[in-house]
């Protein structure tokens, strides 16, 4: 109960924005092809930043 007013860490805002842009470009992947690449690009641009982060976890 009390986890729903804790604020999200970095690494968890990061985790739902990346899951976000992928499910983005799954839907336009069969209508857009160039707009779900680029969606897929940000997506993986993020992979970085998540992993960087995991790491100071450690």
């Amino acid at each position: 109960m009390f986890s729903l007013f804790r604020k999200k860490s970095e690494l968890d805002r990061l985790t739902e924005q990346y899951a976000q842009l992928l499910e983005e470009s799954f839907k336009l992947s069969t209508t857009d092809r160039r707009a779900s690449d680029l969606k897929r690009a940000e997506a993986e641009a993020l992979v970085a930043r998540i992993e960087e982060l995991k790491a100071q976890e450690q």
